[in-house]
């Protein structure tokens, strides 16, 4: 008999990111991760819309203080993000390419190219008011002004299909939002949620304040539908609702948040067509903003 015992791994524990804390499911309950060959990898907790509920209030209490926040600190922040996830590179590159079935290079470059966005995205926070906002021409000693301030809340459906969905396209909706000001809770990719977990512990180190992003995990048929009517949610990203939950999800989803009149980005009729690793423009940047025109006279 060996007198070395055998060592048992520690298997991880996945849990919820809401309000910057890490609690389990309300419900209690997890659900089956498995990789492309159908074996298993995790238990990811089972959001409910309880937890989601729980969510919204965490953001919306985060609300004020994030967008109260000068631009140029709002990029440190991110740049601070991009900082702490460099430095779990390797295990997210095992996260990726077991999420989507691709090879260990493949996954690197997938975690690279998600580094990289969120540098980009921080390097926009003090210049996007240049392009969305502006001096208007009037007639009259005024000067007429607008500057975009965040629209608030926004309920994003990650990505949940395609290459680099799991991170690099999760950090592409998650990332523009906030550098804008906005809170955000995330419905994560069902079938692909340990990388998007796993970021919840990489904000929870960085300098993101807590509710600024939380992260939901389990069926998005639970958690969309709670996020498009709930009244303290201002815009919804759906860009994962086809891939979910088929063609007529987007469409019931849209029609519960025109209930309360939010912002809505609509999802790619093809959810597998679109290329995460393209350049991703200022669209999303754009779209979870108001804008805010004020009049002041020029005096003499």
């Amino acid at each position: 008999m060996s007198d070395v015992a055998t060592r048992l791994d520690v298997f991880k524990t996945y849990k919820l990111y809401v309000g910057g804390k890490f609690p389990r499911s309300e419900s209690g309950r997890v659900y089956e991760v498995t990789d492309s060959k159908g074996e298993w990898l995790a238990n990811a907790p089972l959001g409910t819309r309880k937890d989601t509920r729980d969510a919204v209030l965490a953001a919306r209490a985060a609300v004020k203080g994030w967008a109260g926040t000068t631009a140029y600190n709002r990029g440190q922040v991110l740049y601070r993000v991009a900082e702490m996830l460099q430095g779990r590179r390797e295990q997210f590159a095992a996260e990726v390419a077991v999420s989507e079935g691709i090879g260990p290079k493949k996954a690197a470059a997938l975690v690279d190219a998600a580094i990289d966005r969120w540098v980009w995205y921080a390097g926009w926070t003090d210049k996007v008011a240049q392009i969305a906002g502006g001096a208007n021409p009037v007639a009259g000693p005024f000067f007429n002004l607008s500057t975009p301030e965040p629209t608030g809340v926004v309920g994003i459906v990650a990505p949940q299909a395609g290459y680099g969905h799991s991170l690099l396209g999760l950090v592409s909706v998650i990332a523009p939002a906030i550098a804008t000001g906005n809170t955000v809770v995330v419905a994560a990719a069902a079938d692909a949620p340990l990388p998007a977990l796993s970021l919840g512990e990489v904000l929870a180190t960085s300098d993101v304040p807590g509710g600024v992003v939380n992260i939901i995990s389990g069926r998005t048929a639970d958690i969309a539908p709670t996020l498009a009517s709930h009244q303290d949610v201002n815009a919804l990203d759906l860009t994962g609702a086809i891939a979910a939950d088929g063609p007529g999800a987007a469409p019931a989803l849209e029609a519960s948040a025109a209930d309360t009149l939010k912002r809505v980005v609509r999802p790619e009729l093809d959810p597998f067509a679109q290329d995460w690793t393209n350049a991703p423009g200022t669209d999303r940047l754009l779209s979870f903003l108001e804008t805010k025109t004020v009049w002041h006279p020029m005096g003499i």
